[in-house]
């Protein structure tokens, strides 16, 4: 049996800081992180997982208005694919 392998974007990913989680569950975007980002009070953030066996291996953090944007983005032509198949 062959040996599955898993491939990474080493261009797009790096560790950007490292963050401990308090007794509360909380943790803190560290100053220069929430500037990369733009990120400001009262900003919401949409939390994407990605799991690799059943489990979550990875956490993103992506702005809500920029997750919508994605979405309409990649959806958008599919849906006017279905729309135009539908004719």
């Amino acid at each position: 049996m062959a040996k599955k392998t898993v491939e990474c974007c080493s261009t797009c990913c790096k560790v950007e800081a490292l963050v401990s989680v308090d007794e509360r569950g909380q943790m803190v975007l560290p100053k220069g992180v929430r500037e990369k980002m733009d990120v400001k009070p009262g900003d919401k953030l949409s939390l994407v997982s990605l799991s690799c066996g059943g489990k979550v291996s990875c956490l993103a953090l992506v702005k809500a208005e920029d997750l919508s944007q994605m979405a309409s983005n990649f959806l958008g032509p599919v849906l006017k694919d279905l729309e135009g198949n539908k004719k």
